[in-house]
């Protein structure tokens, strides 16, 4: 079976973007057959995770990328660009085969 990855896609309040952001992210995931299973919720939801990867926005990437919960960050400059999400998102999945 192929491996799963858990992403935690937050701001740091946890309500509109972020829901945008999750939103568009399940649709690149569906539409790529991309092994990324997500959940939502705000930079609270650091304390306890144990998943692979953190979605946010890119102006968050480099706190959490320092963050020692967060295993691995991607920041996403326009939530509402599947382009821009499904390369970002294609790119980690691609960089962990190997």
């Amino acid at each position: 079976m192929a491996k799963v990855y858990h992403a935690l896609v937050c701001c740091r309040a946890g309500i509109a973007s972020s829901m945008m952001l999750e939103a568009k992210c399940k649709q690149v995931i569906a539409e790529e057959g991309l092994p990324i299973e997500t959940r939502h919720g705000s930079l609270e939801a650091l304390d306890g995770f144990d998943g692979d990867l953190v979605i946010t926005m890119v102006d968050l990437v480099d706190e959490l990328n320092a963050d020692p919960r967060v295993p691995c960050a991607v920041g996403v400059a326009n939530i509402v660009d599947k382009d821009e999400i499904r390369q970002k998102l294609s790119a980690w999945v691609s960089g962990r085969a190997e």
